[in-house]
């Protein structure tokens, strides 16, 4: 029985022909094991089990669940679940297992961030290969120096490489979206850069980030103003990083320095006698 989709769960259903040319782009082996996010109607997950030793198929839709654990080989464990609220761990995967999935658009960069956590840089999860809405691929595999540069770039960037491999057309879908997609690879992989305060370095980042259109130097201020005892020129002095770059022009090790800097000047709390 084919159920139709249920636009609250965002589902567009790839079609054989464009699963055929995402098979070729994940390069799957007899060994692998695979995570797939939003297995849908199955076609990705029936035609890649043929391929490879696990597949854990996890999908939202109960429907769609019960259907594609009738028809699947014992290799696939369909899982009925939200991904979102799924923990991983439970899941007892072989490490390092891959990943494929076709995003529901509307939560994406959650899915995309939950990922990243888990994959241990590579120890727990080697790649990922992920359909994607044209513009979030777009920011998820942006580099320095783009309009794309922003907070998901480096998020991702702090473990994993990422480029876009594949761009799909409304048509590769049914019901066909109103947007462009793409299939976005990732392979895992240590950070290419180490702050000293993570939570720090990540709050920098939006920070700058929420004021992209004003100089590096003018975006940093209200942050510098709070955290540290330095003005904010001096904290770009410190770190080596020009004041008058945009914020996409500056790079992981830019930000990096930005952040080391503001940790070693931060402002003590007023204690109170």
């Amino acid at each position: 029985m084919t159920y139709p989709p249920r636009r609250r769960l965002g589902q567009h259903f790839l079609q054989p022909a464009w699963v055929t040319k995402l098979l070729a782009v994940i390069g799957a082996e007899p060994d692998d094991t695979f995570l797939e996010i939003g297995a849908g109607r199955g076609a990705l997950t029936l035609s890649l089990a043929q391929r490879v030793a696990r597949i854990a198929a996890v999908e939202i839709d109960p429907r769609l669940a019960a259907s594609l654990a009738d028809r699947a080989p014992a290799r696939v464990n369909v899982v009925r679940a939200d991904f979102m609220a799924l923990d991983l761990d439970n899941l007892k995967l072989p490490t390092p297992a891959r990943v494929v999935g076709n995003l529901p658009y509307s939560i994406a960069a959650r899915i995309l961030l939950k990922l990243l956590h888990f994959s241990a840089h590579g120890a727990r999860l080697t790649d990922a290969t992920l359909m994607l809405q044209r513009e979030v691929a777009d920011r998820v595999a942006a580099a320095p120096g783009s309009r794309d540069w922003g907070p998901l770039a480096i998020a991702t960037r702090m473990h994993a490489a990422a480029r876009c491999v594949l761009a799909l057309p409304p048509g590769a879908f049914r019901p066909m979206p109103r947007v462009q997609s793409a299939v976005v690879q990732l392979q895992f992989c240590p950070p290419p850069v180490q702050p000293t305060d993570p939570a720090l370095f990540d709050t920098l980042v939006r920070a700058i980030f929420t004021q992209r259109r004003k100089t590096a130097l003018n975006a940093l201020r209200p942050l510098a103003t709070r955290y540290s005892v330095l003005p904010a020129a001096d904290i770009f002095a410190r770190a080596g990083v020009d004041p008058a770059r945009r914020p996409e022009q500056l790079d992981m090790s830019n930000l990096a320095e930005l952040a080391e800097v503001l940790a070693s000047t931060r402002r003590q709390p007023e204690v109170s006698l």
